[in-house]
C-alpha cells in the first residue's frame, strides 16, 4: 500500500481543503503546504526502504480494475522512477512555499489553485509509479487537466492561448498513444491473453512494421511532452504565460514525463524499433541541443530564456536515452532530476526578480547584485547549474551522457558538446546583464529575499551543490534500473577500444 498511500494524501489533502470556505486564504495555504510536505516524508521513507541493489519493480500492488479488459490498478517503483517520485514530492511543497502569494488575483480562487495543485501531484505519482500501460495513460491524460487550469486561470498575457496550445499538443500525441495501446492489447490478446501489464508486454513478439508504428505512437507523444525539435513550440508559450510555480512543475517534472516514457514504454516494450529510429532520433536530440542553446542567447524575456535553454537540456536527455548505453541511461535519469532542481532555482528567482521589478525583461535589472544580494547569488548559482559548472549537480549528469553517448555516436557527442559553449553564453550574458555593471534606475529600493523565500530556495541550492559534489546516492538508486533496461532491450556497452599495447 505504500505508494497508493503517497499517491492518495494530496488527493486527500484536495478533499480537505475544498471544505473550507473560501475566505480562509491562509489555512487553506498552510494546509495545502502541510499536505505536500507529508506526502515528500512518505516519499522519503519509501525511498530508505528502496533496496537498490535488487532489479525489477519494488512497493508492487495490483488491485482488479476492468477485468473484462484485463485491465488492472498496478503500480511499482524501479530506481528511474523513484528518483521522478522523489523529484516531483521535493517540487511541490517548495513551490507552494515560495509563491505564497502568486494564486491570488486569478481567473480562479485561491482554494481552486490548490486544489488542482495537490490533484496535480496525484497524478505525477501516478504516472511514474504505473505499471500497467492503461493505467499509465490515464494519469497521462489526466494531468493535462490541471495543469490547463492553471496555465488559464492564474498565469498571465495571453494565457488562455497558451493554455490550450498546451491542451492541443498534449492531446494530439495522447491520441496517438492511445492507438498504439489498442494495438497492443490486440496482439496481447492474441498471444498471451488480455493484459496492459508492462513486464508481459515486453514477451510480446510483433512483427517489424507493426512495431515501429507502434513505437512511433508513442515516441511521438513523449517527444511532445519532453519537448524534443521539432514538437516543441508549445513550451515558450506556456512557460512565459504560467504563473512561476507552474512553470517549475511544467518543466520540472511534467516534462521529464516525456523523457520517462521514451525509457519505460519506448526502449523496453519497441527495442527493436528503438534501435531502427536511434539515428534518426539522435538526430533530433543533437538538433535540439543546438536550437535551443541558439534561440536562448537571442531571448530578452528571462522567463523565454529559460525555456528555451530546457530544450536543450532535453536534447541532451534524449540523446542519453537513445544511445543506448548503461553510462548514457544513468547521466539521462540524473540529468532529470538535476534539471528539475536547476529549472526550479531558475524559475523561483526569476519569478521573485519579476515581482519586485514589474518587468520580465533581463535589462530591466541590471545591478541586482549590489541590491538584493541574495536573490543575485542564488540566481547566480541556479544559472551556473544549468550551464553544467563542474561542482554543481548538472555537470555529472552531462558528462555521463556525453561519455556514454561518445562511446556509440561520438559524431553526435561531439557536435553535442557544441552546446555546453553555447550554454555559456545564454547564461553568463543574462548574468551580466541583470546581476552586474550599474544599478538600472528603478531598481535601488528593491527587497533582498524574505524568510520565507530563502526557507524555499535553500534546499534546492544545497541539492544542486550536493549533488554537484557526492552524486552517488542518486546514482546508485539509478545505475540498476539504467543497467536493466539496456539488457531488456538487448544492447550490451561497446567493448572499449585499446589501441597499442600487447596482443
Amino acid at each position: 500500500m505504500t505508494l497508493t498511500i503517497i499517491g492518495a494524501l494530496p488527493l486527500f489533502g484536495a478533499l480537505l481543503i475544498a471544505l473550507l470556505g473560501n475566505s480562509q486564504k491562509e489555512n487553506i495555504k498552510k494546509l495545502a503546504l502541510l499536505t505536500t510536505a507529508l506526502t515528500f516524508a512518505a516519499t522519503v521513507v519509501a525511498a530508505l526502504n528502496f533496496e537498490i541493489d535488487r532489479p525489477g519493480f519494488q512497493f508492487v500492488e495490483k488491485y482488479s480494475w476492468i477485468p473484462p479488459l484485463g485491465v488492472n490498478f498496478q503500480v511499482g517503483v524501479d530506481g528511474i522512477s523513484l528518483i521522478l517520485i522523489l523529484l516531483s514530492t521535493i517540487l511541490v511543497p517548495v513551490v507552494i512555499l515560495a509563491g505564497w502569494n502568486e494564486s491570488e488575483g486569478g481567473r480562479f480562487s485561491v482554494k481552486t489553485f490548490y486544489i488542482l495543485m495537490l490533484v496535480l501531484e496525484t497524478m505525477m505519482i501516478g504516472v511514474f509509479a504505473a505499471t500497467d500501460v492503461f493505467l499509465f495513460y490515464i494519469f497521462f491524460e489526466a494531468m493535462l487537466v490541471p495543469v490547463y487550469f492553471l496555465i488559464g486561470g492564474y498565469g498571465s498575457g495571453a494565457r488562455q492561448a497558451a493554455a490550450v496550445k498546451f491542451l492541443l499538443y498534449s492531446l494530439f500525441g495522447g491520441l496517438l498513444m492511445l492507438a498504439s495501446i489498442i494495438g497492443l492489447y490486440v496482439i496481447s490478446s492474441n498471444q498471451i491473453g488480455r493484459t496492459f501489464d508492462i513486464e508481459a508486454l515486453q514477451t510480446l513478439k510483433i512483427d517489424s512494421l507493426t512495431e515501429n508504428l507502434l513505437f512511433l505512437g508513442f515516441f511521438i507523444a513523449f517527444a511532445i511532452k519532453a519537448p524534443l525539435w521539432p514538437l516543441h513550440t508549445w513550451l515558450p508559450d506556456a512557460a512565459k504565460s504560467a504563473t512561476p510555480g507552474t512553470s517549475i512543475l511544467l518543466l520540472g517534472v511534467l516534462d521529464k514525463v516525456g523523457t520517462f516514457g521514451m525509457i519505460r514504454y519506448g526502449v523496453e516494450l519497441f527495442p527493436n524499433a528503438s534501435k531502427t529510429f536511434t539515428p534518426l532520433i539522435i538526430t533530433l536530440a543533437v538538433i535540439s541541443i543546438i536550437y535551443g542553446a541558439i534561440l536562448a542567447i537571442g531571448q530578452k524575456d528571462i522567463e523565454s530564456l529559460i525555456a528555451f535553454t530546457s530544450i536543450s537540456h532535453f536534447g541532451f536527455i534524449t540523446m542519453g536515452i537513445f544511445a543506448m548505453t548503461t553510462h548514457g541511461n544513468s547521466g539521462a535519469t540524473l540529468y532529470m532530476l538535476n534539471h528539475g532542481f536547476s529549472t526550479a532555482a531558475l524559475f523561483m528567482t526569476a519569478g521573485w526578480m519579476i515581482s519586485r521589478r514589474g518587468s520580465s525583461t533581463i535589462a530591466d535589472f541590471g545591478g541586482l547584485q549590489r541590491v538584493t544580494p541574495i536573490l543575485a547569488w542564488s540566481f547566480f548559482i541556479a544559472g551556473l547549474s544549468s550551464l553544467a559548472l563542474p561542482g554543481l549537480s548538472s555537470f555529472v549528469s552531462e558528462f555521463l551522457v556525453l561519455v556514454g553517448t561518445y562511446t556509440r555516436y561520438p559524431v553526435a557527442a561531439i557536435i553535442g558538446t557544441i552546446g555546453i559553449i553555447l550554454a555559456a553564453l545564454y547564461i553568463l550574458i543574462p548574468v551580466q546583464k541583470a546581476l552586474h555593471g550599474p544599478t538600472t534606475p528603478g531598481n535601488e529600493n528593491l527587497p533582498d529575499l524574505n524568510k520565507r523565500e530563502i526557507i524555499a530556495i535553500a534546499p534546492i541550492i544545497a541539492l544542486i551543490i550536493g549533488l554537484g559534489f557526492y552524486p552517488k546516492p542518486a546514482l546508485d538508486v539509478i545505475n540498476p534500473a539504467a543497467k536493466a533496461t539496456i539488457t531488456k532491450a538487448g544492447f550490451t556497452d561497446p567493448a572499449p577500444v585499446v589501441k597499442g599495447g600487447d596482443k
